[in-house]
């Protein structure tokens, strides 16, 4: 255990602060915070869920009260019925002839009003007897005409008095009429002395009985159903023209009521619909925001804030004492706070000012010496070189270009002329920079001299800004980039070939351009050859290869600061275009 704690620590060590700051948030406030939010919103979800649950029960029972009062409406009437003694009389009755029937049916209608006396608007009532001598039609018929209806098989197969039942009708009638069926279904035996069977049936319509379930107004799914058979809904499944359709939705029932009526045994399912846990989430939105404002919004600004607090000044400290190879210390400005750590960063800069003043001491007044010093075996130096005239080789070129002169060799002359001219560059070399307008005179006269050489095959160009002609740049650096256009594009090249040069200014910066229409480079040679040019250094001077190019963009680099940009653009068999942007404010 020992061995693993101390492992622990040792990687804890390693770890940045910011790190360890994290880890403490997330382990000791984030990780505890979403166990207790999450038991929090669990007991709300749930307390949800238990007001969802009785909020279920209490539908299913209105569902079950409404549909228990039409059906008890029906079986009163039945039962009415079922006491009369004078329909028990006239279903008893044996008429002489059809006429004796007719009229014996008339007085009675006229007698005991049937359509009034019951109240019904909605259900049709039928009374059925084994009297042979009864005419069907009407109210009344014989039971020979329902024997091989559903229901009938079903009180004689069950032996029941009275019963609720639902069928489809696939039988022939009106097309306007419901073919699902919902009866309610007596034996007229209460007085025992007729030997005859005798039986009412109520048949209710079978859509008012679904508009109720509808306007009741209830959002979520309600089935009624008998044996896995639907028989009312208020989300479809309600078509009076087909037959009853299979319940298939026990998955997604959320509650179940079985409710027993005059021998059915109906289940009243209440469906969860899709977005229940949505709107508890969204009844309770406001609330869950706030915990996770307070429980973790908040503690994480508060840690992010200690965190910077922490890391931000100990960073700046640690990049300044990453500075102490440089010659003079800096101090830390800024100093924020007045905790340990400000403490700490006021104490480095105490430091520093000691520190700085014993390296001016010790350190800055010997090289100082040293660079005096220097400076006085430079200046013998030039003293001795001052001894030596140069221009005896000047005086001989003269001599030489006046000679051709004479003899009418006036090519050579010309020639001679322009190697003075690049002559005289390399040796008056006082300072390095010199402005473009005589650094293109220099490379007016090169491309004059390989002009002799190449004949027809070179022919070049020259365009400069005047605005650009005082402007100050590394000597030799523009004719550095031609000559390599010279060289290795238009001298390996059988065909006549261009060299242009364009010197101008585009906004704040210095735009050099060097383009020729020469062989060219595959790609792989241009990406290396411009990743030499963009990272040139004094290192890669001493590797071979193109090092006059590398000292160029070098002295650029060092002349701007590093703010000098290199573009390099060729096709093979087409030619190169180099373009240098250098910013105007660094010449």
């Amino acid at each position: 255990m020992k061995k693993i704690w101390n492992i622990f620590q040792e990687k804890m060590d390693n770890y940045e602060l910011k790190k360890k700051m994290y880890f403490l948030f997330l382990f000791c406030v984030l990780f505890p915070l979403i166990v207790t939010d999450s038991v929090i919103v669990y007991n709300f979800l749930d307390a949800e869920r238990s007001q969802r649950k009785h909020e279920m029960e209490n539908i299913s029972n209105a569902v079950e009260y409404s549909f228990y009062n039409n059906i008890d409406s029906v079986a009163r009437i039945a039962k009415s019925i079922y006491m009369n003694k004078s329909i028990d009389e006239f279903l008893s009755r044996e008429y002489e002839n059809p006429l004796d029937y007719v009229t014996g049916y008339q007085s009675f209608i006229k007698d005991t009003m049937l359509d009034d006396s019951f109240g019904l608007e909605n259900t049709r009532i039928r009374m059925y007897s084994d009297n042979e001598t009864i005419v069907n039609g009407g109210e009344f018929a014989r039971i020979d005409t329902i024997k091989d209806t559903p229901w009938y098989q079903y009180m004689t197969e069950s032996g029941k008095d009275q019963f609720l039942y639902f069928y489809y009708y696939d039988g022939v009638n009106s097309p306007l009429e419901a073919k699902r069926k919902t009866i309610f279904v007596r034996r007229l035996n209460f007085y025992s002395n007729s030997k005859m069977e005798k039986i009412v049936t109520l048949e209710m319509d079978y859509s008012k009985m679904v508009r109720d379930l509808v306007e009741m107004n209830y959002d979520v799914p309600i089935f009624i159903c008998l044996d896995n058979k639907i028989l009312l809904s208020n989300k479809g499944y309600s078509n009076v023209g087909t037959d009853f359709s299979e319940f298939q939705m026990e998955k997604e029932v959320a509650y179940t009521k079985t409710m027993s009526l005059y021998g059915m045994e109906l289940q009243i399912h209440i469906l969860q619909t899709n977005g229940m846990i949505v709107t508890e989430i969204v009844n309770n939105l406001p609330i869950l925001l706030m915990l996770l404002m307070v429980n973790i919004v908040l503690p994480l600004i508060l840690m992010a804030e200690i965190n910077r607090s922490f890391t931000s000044r100990i960073r700046k400290l640690s990049e300044a004492f990453e500075r102490v190879d440089d010659e003079r210390l800096t101090m830390i400005e800024d100093i924020q706070g007045h905790d340990e750590i400000g403490s700490l960063m006021n104490n480095y800069n105490r430091m520093v000012i000691r520190i700085n003043d014993l390296i001016q001491t010790v350190y800055k007044d010997k090289l100082r010496e040293q660079e005096i010093d220097i400076a006085r075996q430079k200046a013998e130096l030039l003293a001795l070189q001052s001894q030596i005239n140069p221009h005896f080789m000047f005086n001989a070129l003269e001599s030489i270009r006046m000679h051709s002169i004479i003899k009418k060799e006036y090519e050579t002359a010309d020639m001679v002329e322009k190697l003075a001219v690049m002559e005289r560059q390399n040796v008056e070399w006082s300072e390095d920079c010199i402005e473009i307008r005589k650094e293109i005179e220099f490379v007016n006269a090169y491309l004059g001299l390989q002009k002799y050489r190449f004949g027809d095959r070179l022919s070049y160009q020259i365009e400069m800004d005047e605005a650009c002609g005082n402007l100050r740049i590394p000597r030799l650096t523009i004719v550095t980039f031609v000559e390599n256009a010279c060289v290795h594009g238009i001298e390996s090249k059988t065909t006549p070939g261009w060299i242009f040069l364009r010197v101008y200014q585009e906004r704040d910066e210095l735009c050099i351009e060097v383009e020729d229409t020469g062989c060219g480079m595959e790609e792989d040679a241009m990406e290396e050859l411009h990743k030499k040019m963009t990272d040139a250094n004094i290192e890669l001077l001493k590797k071979k290869g193109r090092v006059g190019i590398v000292n160029a963009c070098l002295r650029l680099k060092m002349i701007t600061n590093d703010h000098v940009t290199f573009g390099l653009e060729s096709e093979k068999g087409v030619g190169t275009m180099v373009q240098i942007r250098i910013p105007v404010n660094c010449l």
